[in-house]
């Protein structure tokens, strides 16, 4: 695979933080994408499968799909059709399988582009920009309007300024990992996110089964935000699976 190197000087980031899923069975295809992407100004979610892919897609809005072809379980082809009966996101095939007719067959069931691998960076950054650029000109998706921020139990989380305010109107200081993973719980109250899914929010971080940072910046999180020992959890611990947010959240 060609080796990929981010050079945020190369390409025009995006003017706002779209949110691209790229799903492929390799770890270290996804860091190195995502790291590219992030470089470029993308908040970037990674998937193994497409069990994982609808597990982001239930609990985030996501405005473009990197899609790999040679998944285990269904394919790339097969997702891409599951993804088009109900969905209109933007949907890049990133594949080895780059011959005329995997190209054809993943344009003809709803793909917007096709990238064969081994890719160029700056290539695969200059489509999403293309692709992202067009679907605002043909009118933006519900997706493609950012939160500004999300009210909950009297707290806010500005997203523009990336600021956590109290109760109180005082500012509370979060580690970027710990906003990125706060704005990921807030944004999908009431359902299940996995470690790995929270981990992926770490940047150019690849989940190994045994890496403890999410449950670390969850403890931090709690320590920061269920300041009234009375009160009920915000961040209930799903055994063996992840954490859910449980305030109602409000969306700005």
């Amino acid at each position: 695979m060609e080796r990929i190197i981010a050079n945020p000087s190369e390409q025009p980031a995006e003017p706002r933080e779209s949110h691209v899923l790229v799903v492929d069975d390799d770890p270290q295809i996804r860091m190195l994408v995502a790291r590219l992407l992030r470089a470029s100004g993308y908040r970037v979610t990674g998937a193994g499968n497409g069990d994982q892919m609808r597990q982001v897609l239930a609990s985030t809005s996501i405005d473009l799909i990197v899609l790999d072809v040679m998944l285990p379980g269904a394919s790339g082809f097969d997702l891409c059709r599951e993804l088009r009966k109900d969905s209109l996101v933007p949907i890049i095939m990133l594949t080895a399988r780059g011959e005329e007719g995997d190209r054809i067959a993943g344009l003809d069931i709803g793909a917007d582009d096709y990238l064969s691998k081994p890719f160029s960076p700056r290539e695969l950054v200059a489509r999403i920009n293309a692709i992202m650029r067009r679907m605002r000109v043909n009118g933006a998706t519900n997706s493609l309007t950012p939160a500004r921020g999300y009210l909950f139990a009297g707290w806010t989380l500005d997203v523009v300024r990336r600021e956590l305010i109290d109760p109180r109107g005082a500012v509370v200081d979060l580690s970027t990992g710990e906003f990125d993973m706060l704005r990921a719980l807030v944004e999908a109250p009431g359902k299940i996110l996995s470690r790995d899914h929270l981990l992926d929010l770490a940047k150019n971080r690849v989940a190994t089964g045994f890496d403890r940072v999410v449950d670390v910046q969850i403890s931090r999180l709690r320590r920061k935000i269920e300041v009234d020992p009375e009160g009920a959890p915000m961040i209930k611990t799903i055994r063996g699976t992840g954490y859910m947010f449980m305030p109602g959240v409000e969306r700005q």
